[in-house]
């Protein structure tokens, strides 16, 4: 076997439909991977009817059903155990892929002997490049500069920009920190002697704390724009819900306390913890003055009260009440549409 692809899916039938349809076209026109590919898809407790649509359509593919959402990190591991090809693909269920992505990626890491995981050019649903595709490891500064604005203002710099990588041309190949989850390709080779996700990071990070673990094992990752992906939900990721975004600060600061040492860890536990406190003027404002947006403010103004004291205790998840609802896009338990 040559590749084994591995899907998360949560309440997202019909894109992980185009996702898989767009799979299994780059499969068949392959000759060197028809009848070498092996499909996972590990359902999270989905409430769409994911189960009764999609394996009638995709006979050859492996449902695995769970009865509870156990969250990115825990769902591939679940799939990982039953893996056996050369290479191993980690997909988001929200992604299209060309014809010859596969063919492409493959052949580039056979030609590399020392990359452990690569990461492809991913397009929003309106064809911008999406800057997640490659990023740097998060740190005191890069969090400061990322809350404050200032990597926004400065796209292309080195040290405000260096969360994204601004400053590397995204039309060439580089080795990078972090790749994104969306699309992962790695060796089996390499994460039998790496491990698996840590599932301590329900959503988020889990790819961060991988490729941070690649690296320590000395090999590269690697960012290459020999094929192009869409990430659509990508494209909604500007909308980010407040309980999403504390979400997002408590795996950033279980990276640094995982990897980084208690100063850096102390800086990102202020920073996060200032920038909900300076967030909550502007929300309380939009309740006074906007009647139609007045709930969404004052469930904002508690989240972020939230996250403030909870950042500042360093309590590493900065938990939140998770509920099975899915708007089809993006919720606070299904980060990274599964």
């Amino acid at each position: 076997m040559i590749l084994s692809v591995v899907i998360v899916s949560y309440n997202v039938k019909f894109f992980l439909e185009q996702c898989l349809s767009s799979l299994k076209k780059a499969v068949e026109g392959s000759p060197l991977l028809r009848d070498q590919v092996e499909v996972f898809i590990v359902d999270n407790a989905s409430g769409d009817g994911s189960l009764d649509f999609l394996p009638p359509l995709f006979q050859t593919f492996h449902f695995i059903q769970n009865q509870e959402n156990k969250g990115f990190a825990k769902a591939n591991n679940q799939a990982l155990s039953q893996c056996c090809g050369e290479f191993l693909l980690f997909l988001n269920p929200d992604t299209i892929l060309a014809e010859d992505t596969l063919d492409n990626c493959i052949s580039f890491l056979r030609s590399r002997s020392d990359a452990g995981a690569l990461g492809v050019h991913m397009l929003d649903g309106a064809g911008r490049f999406l800057r997640e595709s490659k990023r740097g490891f998060p740190g005191a500064g890069a969090s400061f500069f990322k809350m404050t604005g200032l990597a926004r203002l400065f796209p292309r710099s080195k040290i405000f920009s260096s969360y994204y990588l601004g400053h590397l041309d995204e039309r060439q190949t580089h080795p990078v920190d972090i790749l994104s989850g969306a699309f992962l390709m790695t060796k089996k080779s390499v994460m039998d002697k790496t491990g698996g996700f840590d599932e301590q990071f329900f959503m988020y990070g889990e790819e961060t704390d991988w490729c941070y673990r690649f690296k320590q094992a000395g090999w590269k990752v690697i960012f290459a724009p020999i094929a192009q992906i869409i990430h659509l939900g990508g494209a909604s990721s500007a909308r980010v819900k407040p309980e999403m975004r504390l979400q997002l600060s408590g795996s950033v600061l279980l990276f640094i306390k995982k990897h980084k040492n208690w100063v850096q860890y102390m800086f990102a536990s202020l920073f996060t913890s200032l920038f909900f406190l300076m967030r909550i003027p502007y929300w309380s404002g939009v309740a006074v003055i906007s009647k139609e947006n007045r709930d969404i403010a004052l469930r904002t103004i508690r989240v972020y009260l939230q996250g403030f004291f909870l950042s500042l205790t360093g309590y590493r998840h900065l938990c939140i009440k998770r509920t099975p609802r899915c708007d089809g896009v993006l919720t606070n338990e299904r980060i990274r549409c599964y």
